[in-house]
């Protein structure tokens, strides 16, 4: 199944711990297909307390075999063995945060994984990554491609 996941971080070095979490998630990707993987962005915060550092972020898509559910656990893992732990504030600064986009056609609002990523298309330090490497997909329950969504972003 094609997925697509967001990576963040705006604490530590922020790059190492990104190519590293990219590193963990090539190791559970089909080795028989492409592992696509976007440049990084340094974006502002959004939503985040005042004075947070800006952020790294980048995404990458790959085919994976398990559920959305069992590649929820395995980011989540990787979240936690990269120090990341539950925040008091939301939106807090973080060593590493992953985020499922999509998974396939599959669409869920059953927590504890909603897909598609019900904010891909608000959040332009998604889009902007994304629309590098799968600029032509359009995410379930949308009519319009990722290239199409940031550009209405960029018009905003």
């Amino acid at each position: 199944m094609l997925t697509a996941i967001a990576l963040g971080s705006n604490l530590g070095d922020s790059a190492a711990l990104i190519d590293s979490a990219i590193n963990q998630l090539s190791k559970i990707a089909d080795s028989d297909a492409p592992f696509l993987r976007a440049s990084i962005h340094r974006t502002k915060p959004v939503g985040c307390p005042p004075g947070s550092p800006d952020f790294l972020n980048t995404v990458v898509a790959f085919e994976y075999s398990g559920t959305a559910l069992d590649l929820l656990r395995h980011t989540q893992r990787i979240e936690r063995e990269f120090g990341r732990t539950t925040a008091e504030v939301r939106n807090a600064p973080r060593l590493i945060d992953l985020d499922i986009i999509f998974f396939g056609n599959e669409i869920s609002s059953i927590p504890p994984l909603v897909l598609p990523h019900p904010r891909t298309a608000l959040r332009r330090f998604v889009l902007a990554p994304f629309a590098e490497i799968l600029p032509g997909l359009v995410l379930p329950g949308q009519s319009a491609t990722v290239h199409e969504l940031l550009e209405c972003l960029r018009e905003a």
